[in-house]
């Protein structure tokens, strides 16, 4: 989310061009629209009304032909009220000198999903996606989201907001210049920014003799008079049962990097929240879909200092973190709105923090002298905790098998309602979700579900709402990706499914969707490969025939974490991969206003057998265990190796995933499973099937070396 692009994935704007929302929302497109529809309750219209002509024209022609007292506005009841609010805000901006104030959708720990108190951008537009940047001056409001949420955005603001169907940093600098004199300020919370972002902005406005400062109070912050209260929930320890190293085994895990690492820090400065909560075993409720608590922590060979509102650590925590003494292996305890002056003070002694770039704001970058700093794009913590031990990769598999229950009795479910046409996506969802919450040690989902049909799935970030809900039916695909939080795991699966008669280009999509996935999954690689360099197998099968998708093939994934955990999966930025490391496996393909296909599963990196005994070679193990639809499987396109891999993956769902439905007397899911895993093909026609794919496997030594190094 903001500046790292997250909402599933980082999703090219091309994907979603604005063609295609027009053709999905043709009611409130002006292309297709009539004079009625400028006046109906979903969409703002501030300026202008179209012509009485059946020809059109363009948005610009609309006021030169519409005499000037037929233009109106017309406010939907889905927008806010936002007058006052900017008022209030602007009288602001002069005390502090600026002439402008960027307000984020983002936190000061840079989350992916943030707390409602957070969600000021939300509060100062009414705005409620999950993605945006806003600019506020003495005279205009500008809101930048990105395609995803074009249509919701008009329906959403109110006509003291300019959109601009634009997300990139680049667009709002050029904007600030034009509209911004030389020599004048622009302000930003430096704790809603990280070190890059600010940088991003910085630069070029420094070039054109504008300056980004600092604001050390949240201006927004200031008017929202019933912002809600900080959280006050008790926070909670794990169990020892899906616990293998204790927190002080941890903190000496790290302690060690520290001592070996040639530049010698004194100090590692922990920001992200999961840091802090993986370093102490520790969980909380402040995040929807992450069970992350706000916190700080700050390293150091011989002290330890949490800083987290005290009230929230209950006497039993504070014994655990040993919070009465004050040697190496004690935790203390300091309030959490301290962070900032406590690490400038330390900062002015003979010392060297270490931060992960990516994670570490601006707010705190800043108050540390730069000769002091250690960098890396990553903490240690982050990087110690993408593999998981023995005993997370244990309980982590276990979850993967209850969730695939609540998976399959959805699709148990969905087979015999669907074509009774009394199901939508919503209820879809719904079902999903609740099945979920029946599974032992559930907590909650891991995001919002993905439950699209038809159109809808074309859409990858898509969720269902009451504006957009589709009835589910068997002459469309339809896509449910979704997951759970569970005290031993978190989980995120994809399925696509046709209840009726899929096109042949259908299955053949999907077809090649899965000889991706496997491909990608069944491929063995030397220790060091980065993600990256191995993520081309999993469109192979789609390039062949001039498709592809425009999302990541893949995120890493926690132990009762974020569904998106940083910094495993097969982008850029990614780090090479290890055993112990699970990352999703999620090719896809999406037909703009007709369907989508994904396959996600779990994986996690193991060591493979080979040949010849080399050390050390690497695989993916699927833990994610739901059949695909065999109704979308053409395997007269696949390979030997890729339906033998497919006929294993479908025995080993029968041996762990069917115990599990005996034992909570699923009969007839159980049923389903056993007539959905039957072995594919006979071995006659696998010697004749297409081999491309296992040649996009077996690349030339020479090939493959190009590719991962």
């Amino acid at each position: 989310m903001g500046e790292r692009g997250w909402c599933r994935w980082a999703v090219p704007l091309w994907m979603f061009t604005l063609a295609g929302f027009l053709q999905l929302t043709v009611s409130y497109s002006v292309k297709h629209s009539t004079l009625s529809d400028f006046h109906d309750s979903s969409v703002r219209n501030c300026s202008v009304v179209p012509p009485i002509s059946s020809d059109h024209g363009s948005v610009e022609g609309f006021k030169e032909r519409i005499p000037t007292h037929l233009c109106s506005k017309y406010l939907p009841p889905t927008t806010v009220n936002t007058t006052k609010r900017l008022a209030d805000l602007r009288l602001l901006m002069p005390t502090h000198n600026v002439s402008a104030y960027i307000i984020p959708a983002t936190d000061a720990h840079l989350s992916e999903y943030i707390a409602v108190r957070d969600k000021r951008l939300t509060w100062i537009t009414g705005f409620t996606g999950t993605a945006g940047t806003v600019v506020v001056t003495n005279t205009k409001a500008v809101l930048w989201t990105d395609s995803r949420y074009w249509i919701q955005a008009e329906r959403q603001v109110d006509c003291n907001w300019v959109l601009i169907r634009d997300s990139y940093v680049s667009s709002i600098v050029d904007w600030l210049i034009r509209e911004i004199p030389e020599g004048e300020q622009i302000g930003v919370d430096p704790f809603l920014f990280s070190i890059d972002t600010w940088n991003s902005y910085y630069h070029p406005l420094e070039q054109a003799k504008r300056t980004l400062i600092s604001v050390p109070e949240n201006l927004v912050d200031r008017v929202w008079t019933d912002r809600p209260h900080p959280p006050s929930e008790a926070i909670e320890r794990l169990p020892d049962s899906v616990i293998e190293r204790s927190w002080q085994d941890k903190v000496q895990e790290i302690r060690k990097q520290m001592m070996e690492d040639a530049s010698k820090p004194t100090a590692v400065l922990l920001s992200a929240l999961d840091e802090t909560a993986w370093l102490f075993n520790l969980r909380g409720n402040d995040i929807p879909y992450n069970p992350f608590f706000f916190s700080y922590t700050l390293l150091t060979l011989d002290e330890i200092w949490l800083f987290v509102e005290p009230s929230r650590v209950s006497m039993e925590i504070k014994e655990y973190l040993n919070g009465s003494c004050y040697l190496s292996h004690c935790v203390q305890i300091l309030g959490y709105s301290t962070v900032k002056t406590y690490i400038r003070d330390y900062a002015m002694g003979n010392v060297r923090v270490w931060i992960g770039t990516e994670y570490t704001t601006y707010g705190l970058y800043e108050v540390i002298p730069k000769e002091k700093l250690l960098t890396s794009a990553y903490s240690p913590v982050l990087v110690t905790k993408s593999v998981k031990d023995q005993t997370e990769q244990k309980v982590l598999k276990e979850a993967h098998v209850r969730d695939a229950v609540a998976v399959i009795q959805l699709l148990v479910w969905l087979e015999k309602s669907v074509p009774k046409g009394t199901e939508d996506e919503l209820s879809a969802a719904r079902f999903v979700d609740h099945k979920r919450s029946a599974q032992k040690l559930f907590r909650g989902l891991s995001f919002e579900s993905i439950s699209a049909s038809g159109p809808n799935a074309a859409l990858a970030h898509y969720s269902p709402n009451k504006e957009t809900n589709r009835k589910l039916n068997v002459d469309e695909m339809y896509m449910i990706d979704s997951g759970g939080q569970y005290l031993d795991g978190t989980t995120d699966i994809t399925r696509t499914v046709h209840w009726g008669e899929p096109s042949d280009f259908q299955r053949e999509a999907f077809t090649r969707v899965l000889m991706g996935n496997i491909d990608l999954s069944r491929l063995i690689f030397p220790p060091g490969t980065s993600g990256r360099n191995v993520e081309v197998l999993a469109r192979r099968a789609l390039w062949e025939v001039g498709l592809n998708y425009g999302h990541g093939t893949g995120h890493g994934i926690g132990n009762y974490f974020s569904v998106h955990e940083w910094p495993v999966g097969f982008q850029s930025n990614n780090i090479a991969l290890q055993a112990g490391m699970f990352t999703s496996i999620e090719p896809g393909y999406y037909q703009e206003n007709d369907f989508g296909i994904r396959i996600e599963d779990i994986a996690v990196v193991v060591k493979a057998d080979t040949k010849f005994g080399g050390k050390h070679y690497l695989t993916f193990e699927t833990v994610s265990l739901v059949p695909y639809d065999r109704k979308l499987i053409n395997t007269a396109l696949m390979s030997r190796e890729q339906i033998e891999w497919l006929d294993a993956y479908y025995q080993k769902i029968r041996r762990e995933v069917g115990p599990e439905l005996d034992r909570q007397g699923l009969k007839e899911e159980h049923s389903w499973v056993m007539k959905h895993t039957e072995p594919f093909v006979s071995g006659s026609i696998l010697a004749t099937a297409s081999s491309f794919t296992l040649t996009a496997v077996l690349l030339s030594s020479t090939l493959l070396q190009r590719l991962l190094f």
